[in-house]
């Protein structure tokens, strides 16, 4: 057996592991443009709107929801949706 092929194998494991963490810090990084309405068209003119969405923990997330002009903060879980805060005037 060559040192060659141990060699070999070693900086192939290694190139993979790169590519696996580039992936990971990609999607990281620029996955939640993937997520959600992300690859669909914005439609103009409706009368509901999701203005922001973050990530509490793995499960749970707030929505920031604006439905005529009046916001809606929600937190949205594998158990259900409660509305923690409702009737935010937008300011103009």
């Amino acid at each position: 057996m060559d040192t060659v092929d141990p060699l070999r194998f070693i900086f192939a494991f290694l190139f993979v592991l790169g590519l696996i963490g580039l992936m990971g810090f990609g999607l990281k990084r620029y996955g939640h443009r993937l997520s959600g309405r992300g690859w669909l068209p914005q439609e103009e003119g409706g009368r509901v709107q999701v203005l922001e969405v973050r990530w509490i923990d793995t499960r749970r997330k707030l929505a920031l929801v604006r439905r005529d002009n009046v916001e809606h903060l929600l937190l949205l879980s594998d158990k259900g949706e409660q509305v923690i805060e409702s009737g935010i005037k937008k300011d103009e």
